[in-house]
């Protein structure tokens, strides 16, 4: 206990010297973070753990999908409704089955592997994208589209995996279409009847009460409840923690009114004790991909997968986005060509997909090449995509330039 407890302190101490100095050096915080994590990790420091499918769901998931729902408003959500499940389900189920593939053709890897790294890559991952967000002001529709698209696409991806996984431990003797059918529909809808129990609880325990503390420790029930709750009953966490977020933000927390289950300062206190929460477990996953990063053993697979496996990834969210997006092209839900760009380069992946790989069987074929793989996807998409997003969002023009440059084209034409 006492060596968690110093590790614990010490990644917090380590991640706030980081926050303090990219925020000097107009570094992307998630970025610096990763970076530190790697550099620690190659100084033999022992300061932090390593990260594993259990921290990062009992631990990590949670707070960063509940608070990213809290703020989420279902009004915009409906708005955008169709393009946003166009591309969170569909466009999920056509990533992994490009990632899977390719992995089988390029790299002569077997159908069962191939199938499970398509699902757990498909995840573009909210953790991420929401932070990079924050971090540049992001407002307006395109932030709506993408952390949303992002956060049912987790949703998707997590049953995707359950079921690639199945099939691939099964020997491919899967279920029939029936009985496949059958088992999406109770793990996406036990999911959400999961996170709408669970958010509901909350609100009706949160009525008698004015007390701000233990409305945010109502909140703080709700988020981990729904999600172990789910996971015990073999039902979609992420999808339970995203519903018990949005219940509980749209139906009070959203609200400038007086009225409803929580009290006016309830709501300032809820929101900010959700946004620390969200910061503090950025900080600590961030810093660990980092480290896990640097200490996994990517010369056993070479270069060449490494780098063709990115590539495909990237190949496979193009594939996604661009022909969904156009068939709202002539309709009220026309997601523009600069949008789609952002939602390409925008995807990326992060503690989800790392959790996912962490979880896989020992026993399962080309099991440390999938590890592998997947962090070295995310660490590209953290780093470079990162770093690279900034300055594709001014380019577009949904960023301010610098004072004294030049507009662009994308600049004129929003004008």
């Amino acid at each position: 206990m006492d060596e968690s407890l110093r590790q614990g302190v010490a990644v917090l101490a380590v991640a706030m010297m980081v926050a303090i100095a990219a925020r000097q050096i107009k570094l992307p915080y998630t970025v610096g973070l990763v970076i530190v994590g790697a550099i620690v990790a190659t100084s033999n420091a022992e300061i932090a753990p390593h990260l594993t499918h259990e921290l990062i769901f009992d631990f990590i998931l949670p707070p960063l999908l509940f608070e990213a729902a809290l703020t989420l408003s279902w009004r915009e959500l409906l708005r955008d409704s169709a393009p946003l499940l166009a591309l969170a389900g569909v466009g999920t189920v056509i990533s992994a089955a490009v990632v899977a593939t390719s992995m089988t053709t390029l790299l002569d890897w077997p159908l069962a592997s191939a199938l499970v790294f398509g699902a757990l890559i498909a995840a573009t991952d909210p953790v991420a994208i929401i932070a990079m967000f924050k971090d540049n002001k992001i407002r307006g529709r395109i932030r709506l589209l993408v952390e949303s698209e992002s956060l049912l696409n987790d949703g998707a991806a997590a049953v995707l995996f359950v079921m690639a996984l199945a099939w691939a431990v099964s020997g491919g003797e899967g279920q029939t279409a029936g009985e496949t059918a059958f088992t999406l529909l109770k793990i996406v809808l036990g999911g959400v009847v999961v996170g709408a129990l669970c958010g509901g609880a909350a609100i009706i325990a949160s009525l008698p009460t004015t007390e701000h503390l233990v409305e945010a420790a109502l909140t703080t029930i709700a988020a981990f409840g729904s999600f172990l709750l789910a996971e015990y009953f073999h039902v979609s966490g992420v999808l339970a923690t995203v519903t018990a977020g949005l219940m509980m933000g749209n139906l009070g927390l959203l609200s400038e009114s007086e009225g409803g289950y929580i009290s006016r300062r309830g709501r300032e206190f809820v929101l900010s004790f959700w946004d620390f929460a969200a910061f503090l477990a950025n900080s600590v996953v961030f810093l660990l991909i980092g480290v896990d990063v640097a200490s996994t053993p990517f010369a056993a697979i070479g270069p060449g997968p490494l780098a063709a496996a990115i590539a495909i990834v990237l190949v496979a969210r193009a594939i996604t986005v661009y022909p969904l997006s156009s068939l709202f092209l002539r309709s009220r839900w026309k997601v523009s060509l600069r949008e789609q760009h952002v939602l390409w380069w925008g995807g990326l992946r992060g503690a989800l997909a790392a959790a996912l790989a962490l979880s896989l069987p020992l026993d399962l074929p080309r099991r440390d090449d999938i590890v592998a793989l997947t962090f070295g996807v995310v660490a590209f998409s953290i780093v470079v995509q990162g770093l690279t997003m900034p300055l594709l969002l001014r380019a577009l023009g949904f960023l301010p330039r610098p004072a004294g440059a030049l507009p662009s084209q994308a600049d004129e034409g929003a004008h």
